[in-house]
């Protein structure tokens, strides 16, 4: 009789079956069996009512029903993977290689605690069509700007989508587990269809219906025609590789500018990967001495969507119903803090962080330094975008406005991104909290005064 072959495939953000090259790397490596493992890492698992563990615990419980059972425990990774490994008898633990800041350093931690078991950590493929690292200039650096990392990003390609996984011998190794938590969702929050299908669902129907004319749609909040798919992305149930092969045969400008907007997120990741120091400080160090007011009431209204100018809190409010906010709201939002309320953007960022279904930590924090004009790429810090034009360009007839503010939902089209003009505006809406124009004056003074 032959020796007993097992593997141990840890899960982290790749809940899914379909076009995960780990698995099947796991499954050639244990032909007798592979344990499913997920560990409830302290360091990014919290008890409670948060956006993100809640989503979570009900993606991992969709997954564990389809494989028929997650091994699911919790504590650090260093030992519990470890040990894991050794009680199933194991030689190879496969994982997606992680980029991220706290992942990497995980990782490697955990390789050399396996490798002291004779045991060896196997990174097949990543969350990203290009991996973190692998597109740099000449001089082997990495890009700071998207547009030239772009045409690396195209030139430089991607593998074709791996086949499904469809009969991996999955086993649990018995032993200390961990019931999956039932976390509570948010008061007032509805989360979005999670798991695998639910992805591969969403996406056929943006391709469907909606992707040709994405170039033109995308930043129309009030239209609501983009492509949802950012929370399937960010917890693995879909993988990009696979999105950009059903994106290459259809030519359009819609297609081509959704596949731009793929490689800006691998672009993001790609910087954080670079400047792991950026995830939480200025990738823009100058701006680190800006003048900046500390953060009180005027957060807590910007947070509750009581600011009194409808887009910004239109977006807000979207963010506590869906943890979602479209992405040119976001942008709106982030603007309104940063240089209306003059407050440093990681008090947004982190906001976010903690309400987004997709929070993705490369493109959340970058995105908000490009806002605030201290990231990559980013916008001129002299950009500051007017609440009330930039309502009007993108929620024209107040669609968008109305959907979120209830308190506006019968203001006429022509008032509706300016209540305050109303003879009897809503008495239970807000005043503005701030004056724009004085707000961008200063702001404009506070940017002269480090330049």
């Amino acid at each position: 009789m032959g020796r007993v072959t097992t593997s141990v495939m840890w899960f982290r953000r790749d809940l899914r079956l379909g076009d995960n090259p780990a698995i099947l790397e796991a499954e050639a490596a244990g032909p007798d069996g592979v344990v499913p493992l997920f560990v409830l890492d302290d360091r990014l698992w919290t008890e409670g009512a948060t956006t993100r563990t809640a989503y979570l615990a009900r993606l991992l419980a969709d997954f564990s029903e389809r494989i028929g059972g997650l091994h699911v425990v919790h504590g650090d990774p260093v030992d519990e993977v470890v040990r894991v490994a050794r009680r199933a008898g194991a030689s190879t633990v496969h994982v997606a290689a992680d980029f991220g800041p706290y992942g990497s350093r995980r990782d490697r931690r955990v390789e050399e605690a396996l490798a002291k078991h004779e045991i060896s950590l196997v990174r097949t493929g990543s969350p990203y069509a290009v991996a973190p690292g692998r597109v740099t200039k000449g001089d082997g650096t990495g890009y700071r700007v998207f547009t030239p990392y772009f045409r690396a990003w195209e030139e430089h390609g991607w593998r074709a989508p791996a086949p499904e996984a469809k009969q991996v011998p999955w086993i649990r190794p018995g032993g200390r587990t961990r019931q999956i938590p039932e976390n509570t969702v948010p008061s007032g929050m509805d989360l979005p269809p999670l798991g695998e299908q639910a992805a591969a669902e969403r996406w056929h129907a943006f391709l469907d219906d909606d992707v040709a004319d994405y170039d033109t749609t995308r930043d129309l909040p009030g239209d609501d025609r983009t492509s949802r798919m950012s929370v399937h992305l960010k917890w693995g149930t879909i993988h990009p590789r696979t999105m950009l092969a059903d994106l290459a045969p259809l030519r359009s400008r819609g297609s081509a500018a959704y596949a731009r907007e793929l490689a800006f997120r691998e672009f993001y990741a790609d910087v954080l990967h670079q400047r792991p120091d950026s995830a939480f400080d200025y990738y823009n160090r100058a701006f680190a001495a800006m003048e900046y007011d500390e953060p009180g009431s005027a957060l807590d209204a910007w947070k509750a969507g009581r600011t009194g100018f409808p887009i910004v809190d239109a977006g807000m409010r979207q963010l506590l119903g869906e943890g979602w906010m479209h992405n040119r709201v976001r942008m709106i939002v982030a603007s309104f803090l940063v240089k209306d309320l003059h407050i440093e953007w990681q008090h947004g960022a982190r906001h976010f962080l903690e309400m987004l279904v997709d929070a993705d930590l490369a493109s959340n924090q970058h995105g908000w330094q490009w806002v605030a004009g201290c990231g990559t790429d980013a916008a001129p810090y002299f950009r500051v975008f007017n609440p009330v034009t930039q309502g009007k360009k993108f929620d024209p007839d107040g669609t968008y406005i109305r959907r979120w503010v209830p308190e506006l939902a019968d203001v006429e089209t022509r008032h509706v991104h300016e209540p305050w003009d109303l003879d009897e505006p809503p008495a239970d809406y807000p005043e503005p909290i701030v004056d724009h124009a004085e707000e961008r004056r200063e702001a404009l003074r506070r940017y002269e005064a480090i330049r």
